[in-house]
């Protein structure tokens, strides 16, 4: 009797795990299809191609921040932590500070968007790499270690961003402003297909280790007794989390409590900590948080602000939420 009432509650989770993907699934596509043809007027061809590109620059983005945020999340054991911790988005915000600092506004706003991008995801990963090589050298807990040192390096880019931004002229810093929000109105049509490559290629690749970060999110004292290499798995896992963070944030801008909202609400609507349904259900979620969100401002209240701010702010929300629950436990 017991197995069969076993086997009937994991077909129980089975059926709502499919059941969660494909109400998402659903969701996605109509949020998608009714952002590109509500109050279409004129030129449906032009104004659709525009639409198009902004729904794909959002799907890059939101799969993107999704998939990194479920990953560092299950390496650091930590439902709170996200990459941007790490320091990934004040890094950003430095190097647009720097940019405007020394070489002013009109070099910011007339450089080639290509060379801006590669420029901008180097030096993310270049930092990312320089601190996990030089934290993953040590013994005994690098990982939290690597957390540490990610704040203060965060912290640090931030004051550095404040000191400059104080300095540049007041109307290069206007100019500037308008750079440190996630923007998916002009995005680069080339950049766009490069972003979307590297965002597939890393997610590919890190799904085959699902099966192991599965094992990863029992604990490490747990991964290994089960024979996983968990400072393989780690280290591949961070390395996938820096290039898919760095091409978000250098593609449209920071946006930093979206993947906290997602990676938390898919895990608590699936009710499985599977990677296999986790990450798909968050890359869902990011979609229908960023076209959805898109769509509001623009057709319905027809406001001219940026989506990052509204989602920041619900996130940070959702954060202190996640905060006061996890203390009450």
């Amino acid at each position: 009797m017991s197995r069969v009432t076993s086997a009937e509650a994991f077909a129980r989770v089975r059926r709502r795990e499919h059941r969660v993907l494909a109400l998402l699934a659903l969701a996605a596509a109509a949020t998608v299809v009714a952002f590109c043809v509500i109050a279409l007027r004129g030129n449906w061809e032009y104004a659709l191609a525009i639409r198009a590109r902004k729904v794909a620059a959002m799907v890059v983005v939101g799969s993107a921040v999704a998939v990194s945020s479920v990953l560092f999340q299950t390496v650091t054991n930590n439902r709170v932590l996200t990459p941007g911790i790490m320091g990934f988005d004040s890094l950003f915000v430095l190097i647009q500070t720097l940019v405007v600092y020394f070489f002013g506004a009109l070099a910011l706003s007339s450089a080639d968007p290509r060379l801006l991008f590669a420029g901008q995801v180097v030096a993310m990963v270049v930092f990312a790499g320089a601190l996990y090589r030089w934290l993953f050298d040590r013994r005994s807990r690098d990982l939290y270690v690597l957390v540490l040192v990610g704040v203060v390096c965060g912290t640090l880019f931030s004051s550095l961003s404040s000191l400059a931004s104080r300095l540049i002229n007041p109307n290069d810093f206007v100019v500037l402003q308008d750079t440190l929000f996630a923007n998916f109105n002009s995005v680069d049509r080339d950049l766009l297909a490069v972003s979307a490559v590297l965002v597939a290629v890393v997610s590919l690749w890190v799904v085959r280790l699902f099966p192991r970060l599965d094992v990863l999110a029992l604990g490490r004292e747990h991964a290994l007794n089960l024979g996983v290499d968990h400072r393989s798995v780690v280290n591949q896992v961070l390395v996938a989390v820096a290039v898919l963070v760095s091409v978000a944030t250098a593609l449209v801008g920071p946006i930093t409590f979206l993947g906290l909202l997602v990676a938390n609400v898919a895990r608590q609507l699936a009710g499985a900590s599977r990677h296999r349904v986790v990450v798909p259900a968050s890359a869902l979620l990011a979609v229908v948080a960023l076209v959805g969100g898109q769509l509001v401002l623009e057709r319905v209240f027809a406001l001219d602000t940026a989506l990052s701010v509204i989602i920041n702010f619900v996130g940070g929300i959702y954060f202190i939420a996640l905060l006061i629950r996890e203390a009450k436990r």
